[in-house]
């Protein structure tokens, strides 16, 4: 058995991260040895049954040895390195942590020494307890992709946490470790948040859009277009153009996969309440796509988010509307507060949460793309519930940068899905039931079948 020796502090912290990569990631069998001593090594050092060692340099827990106090903006680097050594799968890798240093030692037993504190730095990624201290916040007070270590170093597109586990893991073989690591597989999860299933649902609701066609816009004949639509919706002619939702599952058969559909309660603000879980059309719709073996989640209304009583009271609701189990979802509007939100969702026996994706950016905000346990940050414990990173929503692009082109984000989309692919991780991805059959998504919404099948 891997024989790891931690440093007398932190060591709930230490703990976690350890288990995160060696079980939960790597899926080896270890033992985890605090030092008492001050005067004994102040590394983290990884004992093979061949006495083989791997140590790693600290350079972060060991400068706070009081328990959370870490915890300040200040603790965060400003910028980062990049370094290059022979065990790295990509062409360099981000030291949020640690130093260039890599010495290998052979002596009657081999020692590879490294200066990248790999522990710490993926601990800063996957905890989130960088958006804890930086207050710094959008509109909808969320944390932006643009306020991240990630955005402002340039490697929000990799998952930086899989390349530290493949190069701690090549580091590990070329040491002799006579255990096989677990093995993963390529995993793509189809999410689609439902914040409104139809676009008409009576004249009231479609007034507004349609009077907005002719003084603002300027477009009388978009506005005739768009009544035409909702008569024709009305007497049964048509389709309702967001109805989508037998399309989504029918993308997924086809790739063999499941469609996730995440369905909101009663909010209390006016970002909420576009429909009733009692209503006729939803309980058919819930129905449908049980029937069709496809799965049902929470989409939690906009102040949910930190809001225990509020998030209990709608799971409460949707169990009992749709006469089903919710264990799974994502937040309204991705609002998250770090550790607010997590603790919320584990005291509600919730099994997995997939709201950490940024609203205005693609890519990796947890630094992975793989499924972990989260930790709560405060009352520094591990938690059951499971953290499943969005990677992609179709709205980062168009909602931010109206002008994207539709070759543009296809091109996106398909290369994180081939870093995705390349570590055997999974891909979530949402793509709304609303973001097909309208003017603002006509040149894009191909993407959706395209990228999926291609």
């Amino acid at each position: 058995m891997i024989q790891i020796f931690i440093p007398n502090n932190n060591i709930n912290e230490r703990k976690y991260i350890i288990d995160i990569i060696f079980n939960e990631f790597l899926g080896l069998e270890y033992k985890v040895k605090s030092r008492r001593k001050k005067e004994e090594d102040d590394s983290w050092i990884i004992e093979l049954e061949n006495k083989n060692k791997l140590i790693f340099e600290d350079h972060f827990f060991n400068k706070f040895p009081e328990d959370l106090e870490y915890l300040k903006l200040e603790n965060i680097p400003n910028k980062i390195g990049f370094t290059e050594n022979d065990f790295i799968v990509e062409n360099d890798a981000p030291i949020i942590y640690g130093g260039h240093k890599l010495k290998t030692i052979s002596h009657k037993q081999k020692t590879i020494i490294c200066g990248l504190d790999i522990f710490a730095s993926s601990f800063f990624m996957l905890t989130r307890w960088e958006e804890y201290v930086n207050k710094n916040r959008d509109s909808h007070n969320r944390f932006p992709a643009y306020e991240s270590l990630a955005f402002k170093n340039n490697f929000l597109d990799r998952p930086i946490v899989n390349e530290y586990v493949e190069m701690l893991w090549n580091m590990l073989a070329h040491l002799g470790i006579n255990q096989k690591r677990k093995t993963k597989e390529y995993q793509l999860y189809l999410t689609h948040d439902v914040d409104v299933p139809l676009r008409y649902t009576d004249w009231k609701s479609c007034l507004p859009e349609i009077c907005g066609d002719i003084l603002k816009r300027k477009d009388p004949i978009l506005a005739i277009k768009k009544i035409i639509e909702k008569l024709l919706v009305h007497l049964g002619l048509q389709k309702d153009p967001f109805d989508t939702f037998d399309y989504l599952m029918d993308i997924s058969e086809k790739v063999g996969v499941k469609s996730y559909f995440f369905f909101m309660g009663e909010g209390v603000t006016s970002f909420d309440n576009a429909y009733q879980s009692s209503n006729i059309f939803i309980k058919k719709l819930v129905k449908n796509i049980k029937n069709r073996g496809h799965e049902i989640g929470i989409h939690p209304t906009f102040n949910a988010y930190n809001d225990s009583d509020q998030f209990k009271k709608e799971k409460e609701e949707l169990e009992k509307e749709f006469k089903t189990s919710i264990a799974f979802g994502r937040e309204h509007f991705l609002r998250f507060e770090v550790p607010v939100t997590w603790q919320i969702w584990e005291d509600n026996d919730m099994k997995w949460d997939s709201t950490l994706g940024y609203a205005d950016k693609e890519g990796f905000r947890c630094g992975v793309c793989f499924e972990y346990s989260v930790f709560n940050i405060l009352t520094r414990k591990k938690l059951r519930l499971k953290e499943r990173p969005l990677i992609v929503m179709e709205a980062s692009f168009l909602n931010y940068s109206p002008e994207y082109e539709a070759i543009k984000m296809e091109e996106k989309i398909t290369k994180l899905m081939k870093v995705v692919k390349k570590y055997n991780g999974e891909f979530v991805f949402i793509w709304h039931n609303s973001s097909f059959n309208v003017n603002r998504w006509k040149e894009h919404q191909y993407i959706y079948e395209k990228v999926l099948t291609k």
